[in-house]
């Protein structure tokens, strides 16, 4: 299967919601986002991930954050969760929506360009990624990092 972003994604819907543990489900606007970086931190810091992919984690939650402040009507919905093995971000607003011709960027703006480096942050850090429109307004943007095993008990 793959992303309108033209990501690939792994599973289907009804396998990924079978397995999936809420681990955060916070609307925001933009008074909300230092606090809800740390809550990411924070919940992100129980799963199997390393301390630099909890990093990563926040860098994606903070970036898609913003993203929906600034472009997506000034507020949103972050949802965390796990499944068996990934941790997912998942970030969706009420604003415009991407163009339907919109790609995921492959490489950093140039140094000239302002702004435009927020998506491609999250594709750099993240395992995969989606981008829906799940109606007539507003845009979901789904980042997912891949967990390790689990150890051997």
């Amino acid at each position: 299967m793959t992303s309108s972003s033209g990501v690939p994604v792994h599973g289907t819907p009804a396998e990924a919601a079978a397995t999936r543990r809420m681990l955060l489900d916070e609307p925001f606007e933009l008074k909300d986002l230092t606090a809800l970086r740390a809550a990411v931190a924070a919940h992100a810091d129980r799963t199997r991930l390393s301390p630099e992919r909890v990093a990563d984690l926040v860098l994606i939650a903070a970036e898609l954050t913003s993203n929906a402040v600034r472009h997506g009507g000034g507020r949103g919905r972050l949802r965390l969760w796990t499944t068996d093995s990934t941790a997912c971000c998942q970030v969706t607003d009420c604003g415009p929506g991407l163009p339907a011709t919109y790609r995921m960027p492959q490489q950093a703006p140039g140094v000239a360009v302002a702004g435009g480096r927020g998506l491609w942050l999250v594709r750099c850090f993240s395992d995969t990624v989606t981008v829906e429109h799940p109606g007539r307004h507003g845009v979901a943007v789904t980042a997912a990092i891949n967990l390790p095993p689990p150890l051997a008990t």
